[in-house]
């Protein structure tokens, strides 16, 4: 019996949604287990609706101040935590959740060394970072799925 593969979700909360939560946890849950589950982003100001997700589901909030403004810190501190977890050794996989093509790099690293990288965004997500998965879910399609069909009047 093969062992489950065992996967690091990172969020990018400055380019995703709270209310997406449910479809991220759930559509790598075919895929394997989350052991690691961070979001990264400044907590400082407001949390977006994030607050109440982030204790609901066990999410670990990393802070990121912004250091300058037009610059997004947060994309930097996600790499970098993507990085040691990668050379940890204790992950076959990582759930990348943007719809930003910073990420694009770090999702052609990640497979370079073996993983299996599940990207997730919406569809406004550039093309670059998409293919760069080895699977890529847009959220808002999941969510529309998810949504109960309506049926017109006759």
């Amino acid at each position: 019996m093969e062992e489950e593969k065992r996967f690091a979700v990172l969020i990018d909360s400055d380019n995703v949604s709270h209310h997406y939560v449910k479809y991220i946890f759930d559509e790598v849950s075919n895929y394997g287990s989350v052991t690691y589950k961070r979001i990264y982003g400044d907590w400082t100001g407001n949390a977006g609706g994030w607050k109440n997700v982030l204790l609901e589901n066990s999410i670990t909030p990393m802070q990121q101040y912004g250091y300058t403004s037009g610059k997004n810190a947060t994309d930097s501190a996600m790499i970098i935590d993507a990085m040691d977890i990668l050379y940890s050794g204790n992950v076959e996989g990582f759930c990348l959740v943007s719809s930003d093509s910073d990420f694009t790099r770090l999702a052609v690293r990640l497979r370079e060394s073996g993983m299996t990288v599940i990207g997730m965004g919406e569809r406004k997500t550039p093309k670059p970072f998409s293919v760069a998965c080895n699977v890529f879910k847009y959220l808002d399609v999941l969510a529309e799925e998810d949504s109960p069909a309506v049926e017109e009047p006759n």
